[in-house]
């Protein structure tokens, strides 16, 4: 299945708490705590189970607000409340899910989902003064009790926050945010780091089997607590092996591979081995396994160990494929490496193409070209790859002398490594 036909639903969740999300603010929660919206576990209810509050749910709760009129169809402009969320990773969103689950009688009307790209840490007061630009990612919609709502999103910005607007009060139990985790390369550069991660950008893509639990286990934040929090695959009742295919955050050298079968006690594989491709390497005859490149050969494992393998020369790559034989389960995949020139570029590209267009030219003024020199280059975007943002920096007014010349090849080379 290709990435355009993936469901959003399968897509990272940019509002995970493992990715380091959380509610900074609400309106109000005077029934039940805000925090309750990125809860990792889905919803549970239990009957006659009464605080001071009345009723504990499991979401977050408004009290009931008394400006709408009964004899309006719709909350009026100020009926509403909200709920300020930071996402774990910055990224474009291809979906949000509002989950009204086991509240019905108690849920809202509508509800609308914002988001802004505010970069550091900004505070709740900083998220709401009035120069920031919220956008609309799913128009106000109609919600009915006790339903996980699947909203699509076709804006294609990269942001840092969202903001849950429903009217006019009322309780919703979840709210997830799929899409493509964005990272900044500045913050990577001269850095190795896990290059599967889902926080840079790393993705499972396939896998040969999934029976028991999710290949995205592999490469998510932090360690598994438990063995259903890593990838398991059926027994197996042939001849085969299995395997799963992760895309890197971007072209890279891998050089060490752990390998963690933590919790995999009598189900752990017996060997595993990791290949490596290139997809931006010229069309050829190809290696083994029809282009794909030997990085760790099969190796004997152990159960409920992590296994650690340093790599020494181990080609470039843009994917990996880990191979499990013949069946089993780990925890999770780490590839410590660092990113190519190419990759770091590739990188650059696509986090300045998604940034908003004040961001992108702050980014630009930064690195050293001039106000209306960042605003010509931003208003050329889409960059795309190298050769088109060169490309539009030859485009750029001429200058008065190769001083100048010197200066924007300079800063184009910091920023965006071209």
């Amino acid at each position: 299945m290709s990435p355009a036909e993936t469901p959003f639903t399968d897509l990272l969740d940019l509002a995970s708490r493992a990715l380091g999300a959380g509610v900074v603010a609400a309106s109000d929660e005077s029934f039940a705590e805000k925090e309750n919206l990125l809860a990792p576990a889905p919803p549970v209810f239990r009957p006659r189970t009464f605080g001071n509050k009345g009723q504990v749910m499991d979401g977050w709760e408004t009290r009931r607000r008394r400006g709408a009129r009964p004899d309006r169809p719709h909350p009026a402009a100020g009926d509403h409340d909200w709920a300020l969320v930071r996402l774990g990773a910055p990224g474009v969103v291809r979906g949000v899910v509002v989950d009204t689950a086991h509240f019905n009688g108690n849920h809202p009307v509508s509800a609308r989902v914002e988001a802004a790209s505010v970069p550091g840490h900004p505070a709740p007061e900083d998220l709401l003064a009035d120069g920031v630009e919220w956008t609309v990612l799913v128009p106000d919609s109609p919600l009915e009790g006790d339903t996980a709502h699947a909203f699509p999103v076709a804006v294609g910005g990269r942001f840092t926050h969202v903001r849950l607007v429903i009217a006019p009060d009322g309780g919703v139990a979840r709210l997830r945010v799929h899409g493509e985790a964005v990272p900044d390369p500045r913050d990577l550069d001269g850095l190795t780091f896990d290059l599967a991660a889902q926080e840079h950008g790393g993705v499972a893509l396939a896998a040969s089997d999934r029976h028991y639990s999710s290949p995205h286990h592999l490469n998510a934040p932090g360690r598994a607590a438990v063995m259903g929090e890593g990838w398991e695959t059926r027994r197996r009742r042939d001849d085969g092996h299995d395997w799963v295919e992760l895309s890197l955050a971007g072209r890279g050298e891998v050089l060490a591979v752990e390998i963690d079968t933590t919790h995999f006690v009598f189900n752990a594989p017996g060997w595993a081995a990791l290949l490596g491709r290139d997809d931006t390497a010229p069309a050829g005859p190809g290696g083994p396994e029809g282009g794909w490149t030997e990085l760790l050969p099969r190796t004997r494992l152990q159960p409920d160990t992590r296994h650690r393998f340093r790599l020494d020369g181990a080609p470039p790559a843009t994917r990996v494929r880990l191979a499990v034989y013949p069946d089993g389960g780990m925890a999770r995949l780490r590839l410590t490496g660092r990113l190519t020139p190419e990759g770091r570029t590739a990188m650059a590209l696509r986090w300045y193409d998604t940034l908003p267009a004040p961001e992108a030219e702050r980014a630009l003024a930064d690195a050293g070209l001039t106000p209306a020199e960042a605003a010509a280059l931003t208003a050329a975007r889409p960059l795309r790859d190298a050769a088109g943002a060169r490309a539009a920096a030859a485009a750029l007014p001429p200058t008065s002398g190769g001083a100048d010349a010197d200066r924007r090849r300079e800063a184009l080379r910091a920023l965006l490594g071209v």
